[in-house]
């Protein structure tokens, strides 16, 4: 009997999920009777769907054969294993027929009983594996001592997938036998039965009695022609480990089954021609409710329902449309981009202007993505794969800045891959005709345009003019509205006069009334625009803007408000506004501006790009919440983050010392109204005589056309495109490369931007330069005498800048600069690397304070100041600049200012504190954010850089980890919590004290808790971080598996299928 014990004695299986086992549930009862009362708590606990593990105490098994041993915690396969005993059920099996039955009855209790007394192991008969007859449940309830089940509980919730398998594999090998006395044991599934009755203590000497049995009557021949079921459980298995557990949850399963026929009926609708927009414009209703659940959207205005159903959109043709700030733009573009990730399953790119933008997007969809089981990926600064990782089944949502855009769909054009992104969708499309970022937009427009034919491009703005030009250059429908959910009113002040903008009226303008506030004399010097009388009529009850033309008068504005302000203001949400102010400390290392500290008591603060990105979350969150209610801020706010107001004040019509251009007054003043909270929406302009006239003439003109600049941006635009085109092989030759950009936005308005050169002039010219540069290589190949082309190939070195996105007019320098580093490369401390990643854009704009410098200079180790005499920069040389002396040996200005960056970045790496940084080198704390995003940005530009340049191999292994110190700037232990979308150093830090110290804790986390435990953490924002946390989990769960799935696949250059292939062939 013991050799029999030792025979069975097994590990008992216990799921890597935290479940309770079958085992510990049957354990958990005694033998006799439950009584009416342990019943009902069995139930509930049961209803409950209380999932905690537990384990059998039970004897480890101590033979494991380590390379079988794939399980884990699983069922070795040992001799003394579960595959033992199924050897044995093999032999009975094979039995004579009248020995069958008997075989299979004992066959069945051997599996059924533990290597514990005490224990009983509950498993349904393998007719019904999933779903229990409740009559008949019922009377075996009765009937025998065991544990009550509810129906709904699933019974193999805890059976690994292996063994559910070896019980339908056991009934199918029975019947295969095709023994009359098994059709009377009522296998069917129409009446299931349950082996779970406790046997008697005999009954446990069976497995070793029915062993000795069958290898005496076993038939020799049978087992040499029957396949082993315990080689075929082994395969099972094996393919079973390497699959995905089932997970037999019926809730979840229903759901998930709902869900998936609603996406087919809705792929359906969208292939057919059919006017039937399904249950929410051709989505699952699913979506409807989420919209519903997450941002409180029960119905869509009239001109999206227009838009959604317009023919155009339904034939998958490329859009673009205009509407006002505020009108609702970006629901037409996410509801369009659901449905090509749900029902044509395919990837989407979202294009923004701003990484706040995106991270504000990221957090807001990481949510519909978790629901409806579609990845949402972030594309900024550092951050980003190249190419992206291919996934199996789940789609994509790429949201990126126009940089980071650009560089992905390089990226997926060089790997075949541009057809599977199905769908464009660009925000703020007159960008466009702004500047170098403006030339890398159209750039990607027109490389997606020329590669793809199957991809879809909707593009978005609220200040366009000259639509026809981009019509043709998008090969768009356009669609325009003027709605606006709120009323907007639109207002002058001259001196004590406010005027209502008319365009009926004769000048423009109709007088609307005359300002009443009392002022005193000392107020009239502080205040001549009498902006404090503007802004009280809405503050704090409701909350205002206050646009300003530059940073200082910002806060020299907010300043003076608060002290034109009753005391009265300081008692509104004062204990929130405390709050406030504490938070800001915490996020700054103890440290206040001096002027937020005075002005946040009044719920008054300045937003411009000074501030540190911690400083402005949390003022944008307070703002939000209603804590702060007046923002002075710059133009940037604008085309930023949304933050809408009652009433918009524009200090004067200028930014900076510029005029006002109506692109940026119809943004400014577009703030003004939120959606659901206010009835009307205010704005005034604040002028003065003099400018009279020309505000006048601002406010009738239409808005500025947009123009394109890829041209004017040389380096950055058509040098950079010809470049990436011949890398990419889309063009190669100079037909080609002239038609592709006749096909671009420049090549629509040529006629217009061009007057002294022809294109194709342009084009040559450009060609030639990339060649003498190095960049690219040419080749003449003749036809007949007369006749010969041009091709280009790009060289190793202009791959490595069209790669790593650098600035053509710097590729060359960069070069030069990494292979001299390779002659002495100081690894002693960080300083030799940051210097080669500190922007060059960057150091041409500085201007070093030398006795700071100097200073700085001889803080530095004797190995750190050996960087500097490397790169050419000498201790006397700094020496003579901060004393005043005159210095005849010329040394080149932009490696001393992008050595002194450098210093900036290598003490923020030590420190990791802004504000002492700030201090140290006099410059505002926003310049050092800045120029810290900047480095993290080029850092990885670099590292993509020496990826293509064999001789840069030891770059490689250094900048990845750089990158990464520079991108978070903080201690190790935050790093794995500031890589969820939205989280800063500041909330970080709140997060980790709290016990929230990875990223799999704040997956789990619950928002309500989250809530309780964090100050100023708003409830929506809590719902963000935990969304972002569980997406940014699921994204590296499915890479490892798509890794794992890789390596185990068979490689399609396998010489066998080669070979067969050829043969076929």
């Amino acid at each position: 009997m013991d050799e029999g014990g030792s025979r069975i004695r097994r590990r008992v299986s216990v799921r890597k999920r935290n479940r309770p086992s079958l085992d510990s549930v049957s354990t958990a009862c005694p033998a006799t009777e439950l009584k009416p009362s342990d019943e009902e708590k069995e139930d509930k606990e049961m209803e409950a769907g209380s999932r905690r593990r537990k384990t059998v105490d039970v004897q480890p098994v101590e033979i494991i054969d380590s390379e079988e041993d794939m399980f884990g915690d699983y069922d070795s396969f040992a001799e003394n294993s579960l595959l033992a005993q199924v050897d044995d059920l093999e032999q009975k099996y094979l039995q004579l027929p009248e020995h069958r039955n008997h075989a299979t009855d004992h066959a069945t209790e051997d599996l059924c009983s533990g290597s514990n007394k005490h224990n009983t192991l509950n498993v349904p008969t393998v007719g019904d594996c999933t779903e229990l007859n409740i009559d008949e449940h019922m009377k075996n309830q009765s009937r025998h001592e065991d544990v009550s089940i509810e129906p709904e509980a699933d019974i193999l919730y805890d059976v690994p997938s292996s063994q559910v398998l070896f019980f339908e594999n056991l009934y199918k090998s029975s019947s295969d036998l095709g023994d009359p006395s098994t059709e009377e044991k009522d296998w069917n599934s129409s009446s299931p039965k349950t082996v779970n009755e406790k046997l008697p203590v005999n009954s446990r000497e069976q497995p070793q009695q029915t062993v000795e049995s069958s290898s005496k009557i076993r038939p020799s021949s049978d087992a040499n022609m029957r396949k082993s079921l315990k080689d075929h459980l082994k395969s099972t298995m094996t393919g079973n480990a390497k699959a995905q557990t089932p997970i037999f949850s019926r809730t979840k399963q229903l759901k998930e089954t709902l869900l998936s026929e609603e996406i087919n009926v809705a792929k359906k609708t969208i292939e057919s021609s059919s006017d039937d927009l399904g249950p929410f414009y051709s989505l699952p209703s699913k979506v409807r409710d989420l919209y519903v659940q997450f941002k409180g959207i029960e119905k869509l205005y009239e001109w999206q329902h227009t838009c959604l159903t317009l023919k155009s959109v339904q034939e998958r043709k490329n859009l673009i449309y205009s509407l006002p700030t505020s009108g609702g733009k970006t629901l037409v573009a996410e509801i369009l981009m659901l449905q090509e990730l749900l029902c044509r399953r395919k990837d989407v790119l979202m294009i923004l202007p701003y990484v706040a933008i995106v991270q504000e997007k990221i957090s807001g969809l990481s949510s519909f993505g978790i629901e409806l089981g579609f990845f949402v990926e972030e594309y900024a600064g550092s951050k980003g794969k190249f190419p992206p990782i291919k996934r199996r089944e789940k789609k994509s949502l790429y949201i990126a800045t126009i940089e980071k855009g650009h560089s992905l769909v390089n990226s997926l054009i060089e790997t075949g891959r541009i057809s599977s992104l199905g769908l464009v969708v660009v925000d703020e499309l007159h960008m466009i005709g702004e500047g170098s970022r403006g030339a890398i937009l159209e750039m990607t427009l027109a490389k997606i345009l020329y590669t793809s034919k199957t991809t879809q491009i909707i593009g978005m703005s609220a200040t366009l003019n000259n639509v026809e030009d981009l019509q043709e250059f998008l090969q768009a429908e356009y669609y325009t509205s003027q709605f606006r959910p709120v009323e907007l009113k639109e207002y002058l002040k001259i001196n004590d006069t406010i005027y209502e903008v008319d365009s009926r009226a004769e000048n423009g303008m109709t007088f609307s009334r005359l300002l009443n506030y009392k002022y005193s004399d000392t107020l009239k010097k502080m205040d001549p625009d009498q902006l404090v009388a503007l802004v009280t009529e809405v503050i704090p009850n409701y909350s205002c803007l206050v646009f300003c033309p530059t940073k200082k008068n910002c806060e020299n504005v907010a300043e003076m408000i608060c002290k034109s302000l009753s005391k009265e203001y300081l008692k509104h949400k004062e204990k929130e506004k405390q709050e406030v102010i504490k938070n800001l400390k915490n996020v700054s290392g103890g440290n206040l501006c001096r002027v937020l500290k005075h002005t946040i008591p009044f719920g008054v603060a300045y937003h411009h790009s000074g501030l540190t990105s911690n400083e402005r979350k949390l003022l944008e969150e307070a703002y939000s919440t209603g804590v702060l209610c007046l923002f002075t801020c710059t133009s940037t706010l604008a085309a930023g983050v949304n933050l809408p107001a009652r009433r918009v004040i524009l200090r004067a019509p200028y930014v900076a010392k510029e005029f006002l251009k109506k692109n940026q007054y119809k943004q400014m003043i577009g703030r003004a109204g939120r959606a659901g909270i206010d009835s009307v929406g205010e704005s005034i302009l604040i002028l003065q005589e003099k400018d009279k006239q020309q505000v006048l003439e601002l406010i009738s003109r239409p808005l500025e056309n947009c123009y394109s600049h890829l041209v004017q941006e040389f380096t950055k635009g058509i040098q950079a495109l010809f470049l990436s085109l011949i890398g990419l092989k889309i063009a190669t030759n100079l037909d080609d490369i002239y038609r592709f950009m006749s096909g671009t936005f420049f090549g629509v308005q040529q006629k217009v931007l061009l007057k002294e050169k022809s294109l194709w002039e342009i084009t040559m010219e450009s060609l030639r330069y990339l060649t003498e540069k190095g960049l690219l290589h040419k080749d003449t190949i003749y036809g007949s005498e007369e006749e010969f082309q041009n091709n280009f190939h790009i060289t190793k070195l202009g791959r490595a800048s069209f790669k790593g996105t650098i600035d053509l007019a710097y590729c060359d320098i960069l070069y030069r600069d990494l292979k001299k580093g390779l002659e002495g490369l100081m690894l002693e401390s960080l300083l030799h690397l940051i210097y080669l990643t500190t922007p060059y854009d960057m150091a041409s704009q500085c201007d070093p304070d030398w006795m700071i410098y100097f200073r700085q200079f001889n803080q530095l180790s004797p190995a750190e100041q050996n960087v500097a005499a490397l790169v050419g920069v000498s201790e006397n040389f700094i020496g003579k600049k901060a004393s005043g002396q005159a210095i005849r040996k010329k040394v080149d200005k932009n490696i001393v200012n992008r050595l002194y960056l450098s210093f900036i970045l290598y003490t923020l790496l030590k420190e990791t504190n802004i504000w002492s940084v700030s201090e140290k080198f006099n410059m505002p704390r926003g310049y050092i954010q800045s120029l810290l995003s900047g480095a993290a940005a080029f850092s990885s530009c670099v590292l993509h850089f020496c990826e293509e340049l064999e001789e840069f191999w030891a770059y490689r292994a250094l900048l990845g980890e750089l990158t990464k110190k520079l991108t978070y700037c903080v201690k190790a232990e935050l790093v794995p919590l500031m890589e969820v979308t939205g989280v800063l150093e500041g909330r970080a830090r709140q997060l980790y004290n709290a016990g929230y110290k990875s990223l799999m804790h704040l997956a789990n986390a619950n928002p309500e808790v989250l809530i309780r435990t964090i100050d100023h953490l708003s409830r929506r924002q809590a719902k963000q971080i935990v969304s972002s946390a569980k997406m940014l989990l699921h994204e590296k769960a499915e890479a490892l598996q798509e890794e794992v799935e890789e390596l185990l696949r068979l490689p399609s250059d396998f010489p066998g299928i080669v070979a067969s292939s050829t043969e076929k062939a």
